[in-house]
């Protein structure tokens, strides 16, 4: 990608992902780790999928709503982060590798602090939701919004030429092949 023009739409793009990316966790922070007022809690949840296990037994409806709450809570992340990277033109498997870690870290990050938060509990089945809704919603948009704006950008370095290309000198000069002296 050329310097120019299209610099500043990448910088005002990457710090409209940053401001959201942000945005995004202090509302998730101010969801998980405020102190609940409640009369008694559960105990913590350190068995992988026993949660979901639990949640599958009450039904259907009840079910959907406690794993789409896992799954959504951080899956903005698997857009925002690549955002905020503002890169265009990377490996899909390294993007989406870079952007499930980050998830499961941040979400890690999320469950130890709650230890600390009168109300709250650790579950581990929540660190695996959050992690499966970060890697769905990269793999969802991320792909298809970067090929998109690659083929753009195609288009437009296509359609609009450098300025200072062959206007402000001419065409480049060539030289004609002499053939070898016996």
């Amino acid at each position: 990608m050329r310097q120019g023009s299209g610099s500043q739409t990448v910088i005002r793009f990457r710090a409209a992902g940053v401001s959201l990316l942000l945005a995004h966790l202090l509302l998730v922070g101010w969801l998980t780790l405020r102190p609940l007022d409640v009369p008694w809690t559960t105990a913590s949840n350190l068995q992988p999928l026993a949660g979901i296990r639990a949640d599958l037994s009450l039904g259907p409806v009840e079910a959907a709503r406690r794993i789409g709450e896992g799954l959504l809570l951080l899956a903005p992340l698997g857009v925002l982060l690549p955002v905020a990277g503002g890169r265009l033109f990377v490996s899909p498997w390294a993007s989406l590798a870079r952007t499930v870690a980050a998830g499961a870290l941040i979400s890690l990050a999320i469950e130890l602090a709650q230890t600390g938060v009168p109300g709250q509990v650790v579950d581990v089945d929540s660190l695996l939701l959050n992690t499966a809704g970060v890697a769905l919603a990269h793999l969802l948009v991320v792909p298809m919004c970067r090929a998109r704006l690659r083929r753009r950008n195609q288009q437009r370095v296509r359609v609009l030429p450098h300025p200072r290309d062959e206007a402000a000198q001419g065409p480049t000069p060539t030289i004609p092949r002499v053939g070898i002296a016996p």
